[in-house]
Order: structure tokens, then sequence, then C-alpha cells
């Protein structure tokens, strides 16, 4: 995962590595956040629009819950299985809290870019705005005597900070937002948080007086423990009690002042609620089960705690007794919306009149997404707010098995329907009525058959569970496959910080969840953050543990195994080993003010990697051009894709498949042969272009001998794609060698062309446009082939140029193993540094440095 490296930007760029864009398009949302990992915070701690609740709220008398559920606020009596919806339309409203007095309730708005509180008069039903600083303002809490909200701001400084405001007669005061914690630079080597402390979760004394809050204040790993101080700027803080956490604790003081009750993965793979003293103390579970209990407040007599479950697969909401753990759920089997609501049913077919699984967004002019009750809802990470849509949010989505019904403004919506890139999108633009259901048929072209020619496309990264609002399963993941029209899905299982979400699906051989063409496997990403994140597939034994080195202030913290030395154990098992989501910005090993450590031109030269994502959660012309410059040391590296999802959660770029390999590998599907495909390079990858090449009549992965000398060899290109393609070029040792135009829509091209051929070397077609294209949740559409090698005479395929520039790579790599001091033994360091000098030993002599 962590999957953007801080790597610098280069000035000048080859054209046929990183054409430049013309301007930014995609811009990530939130962008007033200035935490690292932002997909990470986005989903675990800020709110996300759920199918399901995500926040609760208790009423001062105890009868009833306000509680965010589809990004509106719905109001239910306990006992009552009718919710009244308070709040719709204006923008996505998260996480209420309720007045003491039983009047207010105040609530995160996600509207023009930023979240802001506001207070709702349930009696008025009005709403007016309690911030207004164009930051990310969350988890608003009323003080007990209902004249101040504390809440977590970014507004100083693009940080998370605690914040006070008060109220005066149900509105807010002005010049009363109050920071209350201090800005501290910690100067520790945090990796997945920034240098800075944050502070988050405020929950108040019963007398009002202090807030317990999270915060990691002295500490390298997680978002912190708990923490206490009187609820006045600049207090001094104590700390109550650490664990590492992930965004998620949220404790809740009990109004009985003794208790707190928060969620923890403490020793598990999952989130249940634990209860610790207001003094800290050992804490001890409440709940236990494989799934996620988040998001718990105590009731005002504190009998009874109301928490958000996905247990189901979906969030829900339960109240549990305390003592007793009685557990009851609460369900809205009755909607009353607040505005005018029609139904719309939707039937997705293929071109036979067969039901289609397919991925499907339903939105209004203004960009705001809809999904059926049940439904899994998702959003994209980032949108191009300059595409002439006046879209408003990020692209939304949910997935279906072919129908489809959902509630929906009347008036007029907007569908659009994808089965992957071997389909054409459908779209259409529906009017619904007021109280009436309208059903749309929606009728799926192909635009290709690869299965048919032996073409199986796999995504070969995704995380089925990884932290996010949902619980996934095999089958539910096997269900999102198909809606995308994989065959092959490689559950990546992997640790975030402490725990593996996933551990306890891992097996050698497929999932009971697959079918006869289509594939469920549990594979393994190795999470070394310092040298890189790496694939293994195929592992035929065992998951490798510990699965990461280099974790300062842990016992994993030498760099010890290197991914080299993790690639021997993942190949004695029979697997393949492979580097995951390289690059965003190109790496220059002269630019010494950036950390390089990245380890795979180490591994390409001592004969380690089997397959590079050129597609992945990166760049991937900047990818390309990193492994353009490997080939052109000689060395065949097939090219492989993995979106690097997160199926479960609520909010992040693309689904399963986003980015995938079509791997040729015979007339039925089978996991060996697929395996085997990828390795041999019989691959391209793409996000929607698909890609056709022949060289001298020989196949992708193939190898053509030419005499010395060489001559001319005939190029065969095809391209078909369900959104416009700019550019389709054949690339020849890293440079333009021929462009095929692409007419009319297009979408399609079909050209013969010759190519000289007078030095041994590569051959790749390659398809990108220059600007994003929905419903292609990518920077933009891009697609490339694996090779087709050509070897002239007996030349080796050399390139001083590109052998110098990794050895200038390993140096740095060098001196930073050389000013590292968390080895276990001096053995561990000169294997390190014996094995970096054998690597660069082989550029060396290809740069003729010797």
């Amino acid at each position: 995962m962590d999957r953007r490296r801080a790597l610098v930007l280069i000035a000048a760029w080859s054209a046929a590595v990183a054409p430049a864009m013309a301007q930014a398009q995609r811009e990530p949302v939130l962008k007033q956040v200035g935490v690292p990992h932002a997909y990470y915070w986005r989903e675990m701690y800020v709110p996300q629009v759920t199918s399901g609740p995500s926040a609760v709220t208790w009423s001062p008398d105890g009868t009833e819950l306000i509680y965010s559920m589809q990004g509106s606020l719905w109001r239910q009596r306990i006992g009552s299985r009718v919710a009244q919806q308070l709040t719709a339309g204006e923008g996505y409203d998260y996480q209420p809290d309720w007045s003491p007095d039983g009047r207010l309730v105040v609530f995160a708005r996600y509207a023009h870019d930023a979240i802001e509180l506001q207070l709702l008069d349930l009696a008025a039903k009005t709403v007016q705005p309690v911030t207004g600083n164009g930051a990310v303002n969350v988890e608003p809490r009323w003080s007990p005597d209902g004249t101040r909200i504390a809440f977590v701001s970014s507004a100083y400084n693009r940080r998370w900070h605690i914040f006070t405001v008060a109220i005066a007669s149900g509105t807010p005061a002005e010049g009363t937002v109050t920071r209350l914690t201090e800005d501290n630079d910690s100067r520790l080597p945090r990796y997945y948080y920034s240098v800075w402390d944050h502070y988050l979760s405020p929950t108040w004394s019963p007398d009002g007086r202090e807030l317990i809050i999270v915060s990691n204040r002295g500490h390298i790993h997680g978002t912190g423990g708990f923490w206490r101080m009187t609820a006045t700027p600049g207090a001094p803080m104590r700390e109550l009690r650490y664990e590492e956490t992930t965004w998620k604790a949220r404790p809740d003081w009990s109004p009985d002042a003794s208790r707190v009750v928060y969620s923890s993965y403490l020793g598990r793979q999952w989130h249940q609620l634990w209860l610790m003293t207001s003094e800290g103390g050992d804490a001890l579970p409440l709940t236990y089960g494989e799934f996620d209990a988040t998001a718990p407040r105590w009731s005002r007599d504190a009998r009874h705690i109301a928490y958000i479950s996905n247990e189901g697969g979906n969030t829900a909401l339960w109240v549990i007794d305390v003592p007793g753990a009685q557990r009851r759920q609460i369900v809205a089997s009755e909607r009353r919306y607040r505005d005018s609501v029609g139904r719309l049913r939707l039937v997705v077919v293929d071109a036979a009149g067969r039901p289609l699984p397919a991925r499907v967004s339903v939105s209004g002019i203004d960009g705001r997404a809809y999904a059926p009750d049940d439904a899994w809802r998702h959003a994209d990470e980032a949108f191009d707010r300059r595409d002439g849509t006046n879209r408003g949010f990020e692209y939304g989505y949910f997935h279906t098995t072919g129908t489809a019904e959902l509630t929906v403004p009347t008036g007029a919506v907007q569908v659009e329907v994808w089965h992957g890139p071997e389909y054409r999108v459908a779209r259409a633009d529906v009017t619904v009525p007021a109280g009436r259901t309208l059903t749309k048929r929606l009728v799926l072209e192909r635009l290709a058959n690869l299965p048919a020619r032996g073409w199986w496309s796999g995504d070969l990264h995704v995380h089925m569970n990884y932290g996010g609002a949902y619980r996934n399963t095999p089958a539910h993941l096997a269900f999102q496959g198909r809606a995308e029209d994989l065959h092959v899905v490689e559950n990546l299982i992997v640790n975030k910080e402490q725990r593996i979400p996933d551990i306890a699906y891992f097996r050698t051989d497929a999932d009971p969840a697959s079918t006869p063409g289509f594939l469920v496997v549990h594979e393994q990403e190795y999470h070394t953050s310092y040298w890189g994140h790496t694939g293994l597939l195929g592992l035929s034994d065992h998951y490798l543990l510990p699965e990461y080195v280099g974790y300062p202030n842990t016992a994993a913290a030498s760099l010890y195994p290197m991914n080299a030395d993790v690639a021997d154990l993942a190949h004695a098992q029979g697997a393949l080993f492979g580097y995951v989501h390289p690059f965003d910005t190109p790496p220059d090993p002269s630019d010494t003010t950036a950390p390089l450590t990245y380890e795979l031109p180490v591994d390409v030269a001592l004969g380690k990697v089997d397959y590079l994502e050129v597609m992945g959660y990166s760049d991937h012309r900047i990818t390309s051009g990193i492994w353009y410059r490997l080939l052109n040391c000689g060395f065949r590296i097939p090219a492989g894709a993995g979106t690097d999802a997160f199926p479960n959660f609520a909010s992040l770029r693309g689904p399963p498949g986003l980015v995938r390999v079509f791997v040729r590998s015979g007339p039925a599907l089978d996991r060996s042969s697929f395996m085997a495909g990828l390795k041999a390079g019989r691959t391209f990858v793409t996000n929607a272009p698909l890609l056709e090449f022949t060289l001298g009549g020989r196949e992708i992965g193939d190898e053509i001998r030419l005499p010395a000398g060489g001559g001319r060899l005939t190029a065969r290109v095809g391209l078909r794609s369900s959104v416009p393609i700019d550019h389709l070029e054949v690339i020849g040792n890293g440079s333009v060698v021929a462009t095929i135009p692409v007419r009319g829509d297009r979408t399609s091209a079909s050209d013969t062309v010759s190519i000289p051929v007078a030095r041994s070397g590569w051959y790749v077609v390659r398809a990108w446009s220059d600007r994003a294209a929905l419903p292609i949740l990518d920077l933009y559409p891009f697609g490339s082939t694996s090779p087709i090698y050509v070897r002239v005479g007996r030349e080796p395929v050399r390139s001083r140029e590109d052998a110098d520039f990794f050895v200038r790579w390993i140096d740095r790599l060098d001196q930073a193993a050389r000013a590292h001091e968390a080895w276990n033994t001096p053995d561990e360091r000169e294997h390190v540094l014996r094995l970096l000098a054998q690597a660069r030993d082989v550029y060396t002599e290809q740069a003729g440095a010797r």
C-alpha cells in the first residue's frame, strides 16, 4: 500500500518517457489538509458517504437517535422502524451531535470542496453555519452545558488541531473560535503520519472542564494514544494510555465520569469496543468479533452504547446494554424523506438481453451521487473541476448484479454504466417522477471478446479488507470483480501497521469463491516502505513474516532482509516476485535533498524481478520511463498491472480492475498458465485502451533475431477503446519510433508501419490521452504492451546513459545503508552492502565505468 513515494521531479524528461500535462486535471478532494497519505486519513478519519449509518448521537432523554446515513441526517425513535430524514440536498452531512437541551444538532457538511460545521434547529428546521473557514472541520461535540462545541479542524497550518467555539442563544458567538492544542514538531521519523503532532476526537468530561483527545505526541507509529487536558488554550496534556490506534479510536467519556469507551484493534485484526477508566489504566474489551465496531456513544444515563458495525458487510447501527451486552439493531425499514423523491429501477443487460453485473453511477446535475439502500457506496478520491460538467463532488458509484432500485430526488439524474474495457460505456439522462418508479434498461455492447482469443484480465494488486468502512469477503470481492469484468483478482494480504486484516484468508490454492473463468486468490504484499513494496504471487506453503523492515523503534528497524532476500524466499515457494505502484514523480539520483532508498534497480540487476506494475497506483508514464531505462540495459521485465484497490473503502481511487493486465494464457483460465503467461511477458496493461501488436509477425513477449546490420520489421497495431484516446505510439528503445493516427471519435485505430531496426532492443505499443476521462477513475486513459524483443546479430541490448543512471541510484542506496545504525548484527549490514555492490557491478560494466 503506501502508494505514493516522495520522489523528486526531474525538470527535463523526454517526450517518450513522460509527456507533460497541459494543466492540472484530476485534483484530490480536501486539498487543504497537509497530512501525508491522504488515502488513509480520508477513509479512516474524515467522514464518508456510506450506504448504512456512519455516526450516531443520542437525544437527551435517551429515547431517540440521530445518525448520518447516505450523506443525510436521520432521526429515529428507539423501538421504531421509521426514520425521518432531517437534511438533504445541500451537500453530504455527517457526524451529528445533539445539544444537551435537545433543540439543536451540530454536524459536519461536505460541500464546495470543504467540510464546515452546521447547526440544525430541530423545531424550525433551519440550518446555520458554525464555521466558514474553508478548511476541514469534523468531530463536533457539545460541552455538557451547551455553551461550547469542541471540534477538530485543519484550519491552522493544514494540520489536525482541537478548537472550540462558543454558542449563545442557539447561535455561534462571533470571534470565539479558539485553538486549544499547540503546534509541535516531533522530529520523529514518522512514515504514515506528519512529523508534526496531531490532535483528534475530543470528548468532554461530564463537568465540562476537561477533554480527552487522541494524539500521537511522542510516538512514531499510529494515530496515538489518549490524552487528558483542561479545555483551555495551550493547557498541559497528560497521557492516559498509549495504543497504536489508526484514526478510529473516537473515545466517548461516560456521563458518570468514570469510564471511556473507544474503538481498538489491540491484539486483533478488527476494531471492537473497549472500556478504560477516565484515568487510563488497563483497558478491557466490551465486544468481540471478526468485524469492526466503531464510533461508540454513551446514552445520557450510561446504560447503553450506540455504535456502528460492519458485521453484515455494510454498515449498520446497533445499541448494546451496559452491563449485560444485550444488543439490538436499529433498522430503518421505512424512510420518510424531507423532499420529493421517486424510485429509479435500472436493468443492465448485454446485447443478447442477459443480465450483466456492472459498476453504476447515478448522480444529480450537481454531482451528488445516489445508490440503493443495500448497495455499498463508493466515491473517487479526486475529480477534474474543469471538465465542463460543473460537478461539485467526486464521482460516486456502486456495483450491481444487473438490477438495482434506488430512491432519488424527483427530476433529472444522470446514469453511467461500466463493465470493464471490453464493453462500451452506457449512459442515460432520465427524469424521475415524484412518488413513482421509473424503469430504465441499459444495454452494454461488446468492444472485444479477449477471452475467446486466449487473453484473460487480472488485477494483480487488490486488498480485500484494509481498514475501510465495509467488511469484505471473498464472495463479495468476487461480485465486485465480476461487475468490473475481471477474470483474476489477486488479494494481496498485507499489514495495516500492527494488524493484518485478511491474514485468516491466506491459502495457497484458489479461494472457494472462484468459479470456472473467474479466480480469487490470496497472495502477499511484502510491505517494506524503505526498500519498496513488492507483490508475491503464488506462494505454495506459507505467508512471510515479519513482512516489513526499516520500521524505527521496533524490532524490525534493521534494513535486513532486503527485497532481494524476500525474492529468494518467494521463489523458493514457486512464487513470482514483482514491484508494485512504483512512481508518481521521476526519481533523480543526483538530488540529495530527497531520500532515495527504492531497491528496484538492484533486484532487476540480480535477476530477482518477475514483473513490474507498469500500471498501478502511480503515474503510468513516469513509471514507464523507469521501465524503459531498465529494458534499455537488457533486462526483460514483463508489464503487470495492479490497482492497489481497497474495495472495502467507501472512498478511494478505483475499484478492483481500474487498471488490469491482460495475459495471453490459453483458451481456458488456469492459475498456473496465467502466472506463466505473466512471467513470459505475454501481456498488455490498460485502464481502457485494448491493444494489438505484432512485429515482424511475432507476438508480444516474443524475441526476433535479425542478422548483423539489422533490417526492417513490419509492425501491425490495433486499438479499441471505450473512451477517446489521443496518442497511439510504437516505442522502441525508449523513443517514439512511429505514431499511428487516431481519427474520428478517437476510439479505434488500425495500421501497419515499417520500422527500421539497426540495433538490438525492444518495442512496445503505448496508448494514452491528455486528460482524465470518466468513467476511468485514473489520472488519464493509458495502455501499454509488454515488449517484443529484437536481437541484431550478437549485439546485446545496452545503454551507457541508463546504466550510469542506475549506478548513481545504487550509490545513493549504499550511502543510506552505510548511514543506517539499527542493524541487529554486523553480518546483516555486510550482507546488504554486498548485494548493493553486486548490483552496482552489473551496471558499471555496462556504463564502462570500470
